[in-house]
């Protein structure tokens, strides 16, 4: 039986590709038939990529695969919470980010761990109870909730415990590809593996106090829900002002860009210092605008959409060009130096955040560098007039307003 993908709209000029051979169904008008698809195919995976079946006339060639999602990734399940990842194994593309999304119930707990990488961390769902050390040993207890960051470097211990009513879900990116949520260095596997007379030896008590330690890890478990933050901080030992802070509230900080298209909000070194391999934009883009035409010149792009729906399309060298639809809980790369942009082709607001490798967030606009070449020799590449190119935006948009 054959499935019909309708065709995506494509607010394009009608010219194909303009390379030989000529690609894209536009090109095969006089050749209906050169479309024709009859063997065994899934309607339900061809409905969410109709850019992949129709893709605009513009697209060219292929390239490494550039889409996957947590919606396709296994859950680990436990009492307490579950979790989700995606991993170079899972994603080959993405060699600089390996993305983790995680649950915990209220009073959950994420055990007490550390990692050989770095740990960020966007909160999407809820409430979050973080605990963890700096470099010279000063312990942070903080609450987190719903467009809030932290930031663990690499080598720091640290937990993680869902708050009421609704527990936590949050989306974490370690900066490499491999780091998997499977391998960690947990404390209960230390301690099940460390000698008693050395536990003895260490903490100052009897043998007989680590008879009852669990000999598995927990890693997921259920917990008492957290009380009173204040105390925990007094329990902990927490001294204001001591302690580099480890979280960020995003979504409440100024935005870069704004206009009625939308808006970009940065988090880096610039204004967490804590992040210092790891940046991030947090992207609300309204129907109808689009990320600019922009690149990236410091690092690849690790994407993860929370709501709406989108396109993007990748430019490579060769050329190469593809476009990709994604949805909420899709996760994207795009290579550094790639030009790109994602549209919102919903009826709902697209948000999405970007990651980074890097302690700094650097883009390149299309429209900014046109606007600093003299308009004779963009007119020359172009054949646009440089009267007609007068008007086109003089600086980095973010967003494209509305028209």
């Amino acid at each position: 039986m054959e499935h019909q993908v309708p065709a995506p709209h494509h607010e394009t000029p009608s010219f194909g590709d303009p390379d030989l051979p000529p690609e894209g169904e536009i090109n095969t008008l006089d050749h209906p038939a050169s479309t024709t698809m009859k063997g065994p195919r899934n309607p339900v995976i061809e409905s969410q990529f109709p850019n992949h079946m129709h893709a605009p006339a513009t697209d060219i060639s292929s390239q490494p695969f550039f889409w996957s999602s947590f919606n396709i990734s296994p859950r680990r399940v436990q009492e307490g919470g579950w979790a989700r990842e995606l991993t170079q194994s899972d994603f080959a593309i993405s060699d600089e980010i390996a993305g983790v999304n995680m649950y915990l119930e209220a009073g959950g707990i994420r055990e007490l761990h550390w990692h050989q990488t770095a740990e960020w961390a966007l909160m999407t769902e809820g409430r979050c109870r973080i605990t963890t050390l700096s470099r010279t040993g000063r312990p942070s207890v903080d609450d987190v909730e719903a467009g809030d960051l932290w930031f663990f470097p690499a080598g720091l211990p640290h937990s993680l415990q869902g708050l009421g009513p609704d527990g936590a879900e949050f989306v974490l990116a370690f900066d490499d590809g491999q780091q998997s949520e499977s391998n960690t260095l947990l404390l209960t596997d230390w301690f099940a593996h460390t000698p008693p007379d050395v536990l003895a030896k260490n903490f100052g008590v009897a043998q007989e106090v680590f008879t009852d330690i669990p000999l598995h890890n927990l890693w997921i478990f259920p917990g008492d829900e957290p009380g009173d933050l204040a105390a925990d901080q007094e329990a902990a030992g927490v001294e204001w002002g001591a302690t580099e802070a480890v979280i960020f509230r995003l979504s409440r900080s100024e935005a870069r860009y704004r206009n009625s298209g939308g808006s970009i909000q940065v988090a880096d070194s610039t204004n967490f210092p804590a992040a210092r391999s790891v940046a991030a934009a947090l992207n609300i883009i309204q129907p109808g605008s689009m990320r600019e035409l922009h690149w990236h010149p410091n690092a690849d792009e690790w994407q993860y959409y929370l709501r709406g729906q989108g396109r993007m399309t990748v430019f490579n060298t060769g050329p190469h060009a593809n476009t990709s639809d994604f949805r909420a809980g899709d996760v994207g790369v795009v290579r550094r130096n790639l030009g790109h942009y994602v549209e919102n082709t919903g009826d709902d607001v697209l948000i999405y955040v970007e990651t980074f490798r890097s302690d700094h967030y650097e883009e390149v606009s299309l429209a900014n560098w046109l606007a600093h070449v003299p308009p004779s020799l963009v007119s020359a590449h172009l054949n646009i007039s440089e009267e007609t190119l007068a008007t086109f935006p003089r600086e980095t948009q973010g967003i494209t307003p509305l028209r």
